[in-house]
């Protein structure tokens, strides 16, 4: 992919924010709110492993995020203990305190990197709408004029 692509792509999406996270499980998907840092071009939030969602990561590790108007598709991993993933709790503890304060020393807390596969969005350029993508499996960028 086009570094350019893709550095505006991390830079768009920032290093932190609440991100609408949807899993699926037995034909029924869900969606909510997860607390979710960025760096290494992967995503992070924490769950516990008691929670609807982690059972459906384990079910399928396929989801998707949506943040600002980017709909981003990947795979889920659970990387463990937040205490066993320093990189993360230093993010975590940095942009959501209260959150790694609160719930990140729990026994049945669990770290979860989300891998990018597929990323897009709408954009408007004077007037007419485009979908642009960014292909992370292919390392590919494009724009498409929609109309």
């Amino acid at each position: 992919m086009n570094n350019e692509k893709a550095d505006f792509f991390w830079k768009t999406i920032g290093t932190h924010g609440v991100m609408i996270l949807s899993t699926s499980a037995e034909n029924k998907v869900s969606s909510r709110p997860v607390s979710t840092v960025v760096f290494g071009e992967r995503f992070y939030f924490q769950t516990d492993e008691n929670y609807h969602k982690y059972r459906q990561i384990k079910a399928n590790p396929n989801a998707a995020l949506c943040c600002k108007n980017i709909s981003v598709q990947g795979v889920c991993t659970d990387l463990g203990k937040p205490k066993e993933n320093p990189d993360f709790m230093r993010a975590l503890k940095r942009h959501f305190p209260l959150a790694a304060a609160r719930y990140s020393a729990l026994e049945s807390e669990r770290v979860i990197e989300f891998s990018p596969t597929l990323a897009y969005r709408w954009v408007y350029e004077n007037g007419q709408p485009f979908t642009e993508y960014w292909d992370f499996k292919e390392g590919t960028y494009k724009k498409i004029k929609m109309y």
